[in-house]
């Protein structure tokens, strides 16, 4: 959340969502994951003092902001410790330059690159994926979420 609260209150007043993003003007760090937890805490309780409800919370990693690319994989690597804050997990990782250096491709060919991320959050318990070829990766999110989550109907008919 940024210094200026305005964006918050209006949030609060209005009864919706928040999504915090976690952002910083240099990609430094001693302890990646450690720190982004920590800054998010801080977020999040500053979100609460400006009256957003603790229903309403959602968290996001930042990924591409305030954070190198070795810093983005390594996001990727912990992105269930994000799960230790209690709110549910945004992602944002559709077509972004990190996996563009990965692959050595465009945005328009970062289709495979984004499937395999958003694979990768929900397996570690993102709730809520951010993403520009939505028919895709909702197909990925429903396979993976039923793979690690066991949360289709097909876990049911077996027994």
């Amino acid at each position: 959340m940024a210094e200026d609260d305005d964006l918050a209150r209006i949030a609060a007043e209005r009864e919706v969502p928040l999504v915090v993003m976690h952002n910083r003007a240099e990609a430094r760090y001693v302890n990646l994951v450690a720190e982004v937890l920590v800054d998010l805490e801080r977020a999040i309780e500053r979100a609460l003092r400006v009256g957003i409800a603790w229903d309403r919370l959602i968290v996001d990693p930042g990924f591409g902001f305030g954070k190198t690319p070795a810093h983005n994989l390594a996001l990727l690597r912990d992105l269930g410790a994000l799960r230790l804050l209690g709110r549910p997990v945004l992602l944002g990782t559709s077509r972004k330059s990190t996996l563009g250096k990965i692959l050595d491709l465009p945005p328009e060919e970062r289709l495979e690159a984004t499937l395999a991320t958003t694979a990768l959050g929900v397996a570690a318990g993102v709730d809520i994926v951010r993403v520009h070829d939505v028919r895709e990766n909702v197909r990925v999110a429903r396979v993976t979420d039923a793979v690690v989550r066991g949360g289709h109907p097909l876990e049911t008919e077996d027994r």
